[in-house]
């Protein structure tokens, strides 16, 4: 009889996991982290990974940033907490200060800070119906908006919902701008939706009777759609026309990811509200919203904040992150990596029948397959084989999409090219071992 072969460090920390932690809490792979540097993941076995995922979205500016490590320390051994409720500190007002200089809204910009994405948007709409007086939300298919009972009622994907209602009142969903979906022309597909939406003031809710408009400007779960220019100038008229707030949700967005500090600054649409989170912490967290300052403060004392949000040691993780990424100029960064990753993704839609599409914004990059290029054929398996042979030969990678057919790309944007060339080596290899070999060899 064979020898039993000793457990891994990783099947030992997963069992632990399997015994204790709740099976609703998602488990995308078997990695088990240990620490990371920069744009390397390593697990508790010492095997490194090049991390394109960045916690989905997170470390922007890399793991351990040392500068970031330092501030943390240094605020840790000063002030680890104080409610903003009842005493102001710095890190919270320079924060908003900060966060109000990045993203001006029109003349006058007010922020709150928060602990998280969903409560960015709950905040977000609890500030638009005070400010509207108004009840209702038009949101759109394929967003993403968190997992709390507000969030979640805004959130799409129909699996991420299961058994979890009733859900909230007055919510109602719109398709999102998709091109290609509704027409390969943006314009056309901004024409389009305009319309769809004009329709249903007059068969699904009322313009008098709406609060706000929420939409992702990229959608991120929703599989790195961008919604069209012409479509977010057309939103913000009819915002304006109707008196509707109208809210970006930039948590995945944000913070050069798209190689500008926010999206709507690249796509040229300044909206009412606006919801950050992720990056903006270096991997703490850390949430806010920024509004237009009548809008901002056209709310009750009391109605906004919590006990843990704009937390000291989180406010001087975030202020580091942000003068760190300024520092090394991110969004030129951004901007660099997005091309590398469209032109490698290109070559595989070249090779292959099944990739059917390549897009995103700055470095916010995917690439779509289906089976034998037929879009009413999500490829799901074929994409969830190509990432798992990714993750045996070192680089972790996300699926996105309402089927999963979605490979995205949040890679650190400190990442050297020299590392980005071998993730995307090992995907080209992958997808040449699933999927058969170059279709033109």
């Amino acid at each position: 009889m064979a020898a039993h072969e000793p457990e891994t460090a990783t099947d030992t920390l997963l069992a632990r996991r399997q015994a204790s932690v709740s099976s609703g809490v998602p488990q995308g792979t078997r990695i088990a982290a240990s620490h990371g540097l920069g744009a390397i993941l390593t697990d508790v076995d010492g095997n490194d990974f090049i991390d394109l995922s960045s916690g989905i979205g997170v470390t922007t500016l890399g793991h351990s940033d040392p500068y970031v490590v330092q501030a943390i320390i240094d605020q840790a051994s000063q002030l680890q907490h104080t409610c903003m409720h009842i005493a102001t500190y710095e890190g919270y007002v320079a924060l908003c200060e900060k966060l109000v200089a990045l993203f001006p809204h029109g003349e006058d910009t007010r922020a709150v800070l928060l602990n998280s994405g969903s409560e960015a948007v709950e905040n977000a709409i609890k500030i638009a119906r005070q400010a509207t007086g108004r009840p209702s939300i038009i949101c759109f298919t394929g967003a993403f908006h968190g997992r709390t009972l507000l969030s979640m009622t805004l959130t799409s994907k129909v699996s991420y919902k299961q058994g979890c209602g009733p859900f909230a009142s007055n919510v109602f969903r719109l398709p999102y701008p998709r091109v290609r979906e509704f027409h390969d022309d943006p314009d056309v597909v901004a024409e389009q939706a305009l319309t769809l939406l004009r329709h249903a003031f007059r068969d699904t809710v009322s313009p008098t009777d709406l609060a706000a408009i929420l939409i992702e400007p990229v959608l991120g779960e929703g599989g790195f759609y961008h919604a069209p220019v012409a479509y977010l100038q057309g939103l913000r008229e009819i915002c304006d026309e109707h008196g509707i707030a109208l809210i970006f949700d930039e948590v995945q967005t944000g913070f050069c990811r798209t190689g500008s500090w926010g999206a709507y600054q690249n796509l040229g649409v300044t909206p009412d509200l606006s919801t950050w989170a992720k990056a903006m912490g270096g991997g703490l967290p850390i949430s806010a919203v920024v509004g237009k300052a009548h809008v901002m403060n056209a709310v009750k004392t009391g109605t906004l904040g919590g006990t843990f949000g704009g937390n000291p040691i989180a406010c001087a993780a975030a202020l580091t992150t942000l003068r760190r990424m300024e520092e090394l100029d991110l969004c030129s960064r951004a901007h660099a990596v997005g091309e590398r990753l469209r032109v490698r993704y290109q070559q595989l839609a070249d090779a292959h029948r099944e990739v059917v599409d390549v897009r995103g914004l700055g470095a916010m990059v995917a690439i779509e397959f289906c089976v034998d290029g037929d879009l009413t054929r999500p490829a799901t398996e074929a994409v969830q084989q190509i990432l798992a042979h990714c993750r045996k030969n070192g680089v972790l990678m996300l699926s996105a999409g309402v089927y999963g057919n979605v490979i995205r790309a949040l890679p650190a944007l400190v990442i050297t090219d020299a590392q980005l060339d071998k993730a995307l080596d090992a995907l080209h290899a992958a997808a040449d071992a699933v999927l058969g070999g170059s279709d033109h060899e």
